[in-house]
This record gives structure tokens, C-alpha cells and sequence, in this order.
């Protein structure tokens, strides 16, 4: 059963900047979400488990004076999504901006290892999961349906174009879907006031390695980044929310790696 975490915050009055994150309690969309809050934006951030990370985000905004709503969604739902977005508006007004973040990967494996159940978690929520916020955001923002506009920020994944051989083919190729989407709903809503962009994260500090089983494969593979170093999360989302902002306003169907220059 979806709920809000109990005391989230609400904006005395409809705020101008509106965020939903998805998949806000760690990692990269955590660091949004405080970015976010410190550029004046409302806040909500989706999660699927962890409920203490996700109330630990919304207690540092709440403390540095923003506001913040964390909602419990599986996005590959769509009931849970369209829920989402109709709590975020009951709390905050219409959203103006979506960082489609929610991801997941699976055990390091070859192709000829994976089970069909594995790549159909994968896609679900990858794939499904984006599309689904993403067709919620344009069912609300464009200033044909009575909107402010927008901006949606998809995160996708430098494994997009490198392919990620033995270790996760499917989840580049789940990414590899999202470059697909950013381009073509770009082009769908260009000229109703809502920008479409991604970036394309490379190998960064976040616990997402140990969910592939291995904690450290960012040390493992640093030395084939020209950087020679793994990013922080708060890097990839100074990119984000830089596509969000009016400093970006003739940019969209675009993408930035974030990835040392690999």
C-alpha cells in the first residue's frame, strides 16, 4: 500500500518549482533531491524500500529550511506512478520538473547466464518505470492541458553506449531505451513548453555497485577513466538540475556524460 511518510512537509502556499524525483532516498537522487530544495524547488521523492533513507533525505531539506514529500512507489505501477504524481500535486500544486531517476541492475553475468524473470525486472522498472513517470509529467505540464511547462531530466547511463559486456547488458540496453525516449518525447512536447534531456552518469560513488556484487568496482575500473577517479553523486546532479533550470531553456532532446570522459 503506497503512503507518505508521516510528517512530510507541505508549502504554505503553491510553490513555483515543483520536482518529483524518482528513486530519492539514495545515491544520485538523493543528492538531487538536496539540490533541488537548495535551488527552491518543492520536493518529491519517490522510493520503493528504504523508508529511514527516505525520511533522512527529507529531514536534511526540512532542516536547511526547503520542503519535502517522500512517497512510497514501485514505478514499473502504474497505479503506484499515477499516485505519485496526484500526491505531489495535492501537496504542492502541479509538478514542473522530472528527474526520471528510479533504476536498478542485477548480478554481474554474460548474457547467456540471464534469466528471462532478470530481464523482465530489469526492463519493468528501467524501461517501463521511465516511460510511465514520463507519461504522467506530459499528461500534466505542457501549457496545452493547463500546465506551467517543464523540464524532465531522464537518467540514463554511459553504459547506454558502451554496452556493459559480462557484467550487464540488460541494463544498458534499458538505458540505451531511455536515450530513445529522451530524444523522441523531446520532439513530442518541444513546443508545448516542456524540455525533454539526460544525463549519462559513468562509474560513480553509489551503492548501486553492490547490488551488482561488487563494492568496489569503482577502484576495480578507475584507472580506465581518464579522470583516473569515480564520480560523486552530487556531480551527476549539478548536470540535472542545470537541464532543469532556465539556463538551459533552448536546450532539449540533449544529453550530458557525466563519466571522466569515458
Amino acid at each position: 500500500m503506497n503512503h507518505v511518510l508521516p510528517h512530510a512537509s507541505s508549502a504554505s502556499d503553491s510553490p513555483s518549482k515543483i520536482a518529483v524525483i524518482t528513486g530519492g532516498s539514495r545515491g544520485i537522487g538523493a543528492a538531487t533531491a538536496k539540490l533541488a530544495a537548495a535551488q527552491g524547488y518543492a520536493v518529491c521523492i519517490s522510493y520503493r524500500r528504504h523508508d529511514a533513507a527516505a525520511e533522512q533525505v527529507c529531514q536534511t531539506i526540512r532542516a536547511a529550511g526547503g520542503v519535502c514529500l517522500a512517497v512510497r512507489a514501485d514505478v514499473s505501477s502504474e497505479a503506484d506512478v499515477i499516485d505519485l504524481f496526484d500526491r505531489c500535486t495535492e501537496a504542492f500544486g502541479t509538478p514542473t520538473a522530472l528527474v526520471n531517476n528510479a533504476g536498478i541492475l542485477e548480478t554481474q553475468m554474460p548474457l547467456a547466464q540471464m534469466s528471462v524473470e532478470r530481464l523482465q525486472r530489469i526492463l519493468a522498472v528501467n524501461v517501463i518505470g521511465a516511460f510511465l513517470c514520463a507519461r504522467e509529467a506530459v499528461r500534466r505540464m505542457p501549457l496545452s492541458v493547463g500546465g506551467k511547462g517543464g523540464a524532465i531530466v531522464n537518467v540514463s547511463s554511459r553504459a547506454s553506449c558502451l554496452g556493459s559486456p559480462g557484467e550487464y547488458v540488460d541494463y544498458a540496453a534499458s538505458k540505451g531505451a531511455i536515450d530513445t525516449l529522451t530524444i523522441g518525447l523531446s520532439r513530442e512536447v518541444a513546443a508545448d513548453g516542456v524540455r525533454v534531456n539526460a544525463v549519462r552518469p559513468g562509474v560513480i560513488h553509489t551503492d548501486i555497485h553492490a547490488a551488482g556484487g561488487e563494492p568496489d568496482r569503482v577502484e576495480r575500473v578507475k584507472t580506465g577513466i581518464p579522470m583516473q577517479r569515480g564520480g560523486a553523486a552530487e556531480e551527476v546532479a549539478q548536470a540535472i538540475l542545470w537541464l532543469l533550470s532556465d539556463a538551459a531553456s533552448y536546450t532539449t532532446g540533449s544529453f550530458i556524460d557525466v563519466a571522466g570522459g569515458r
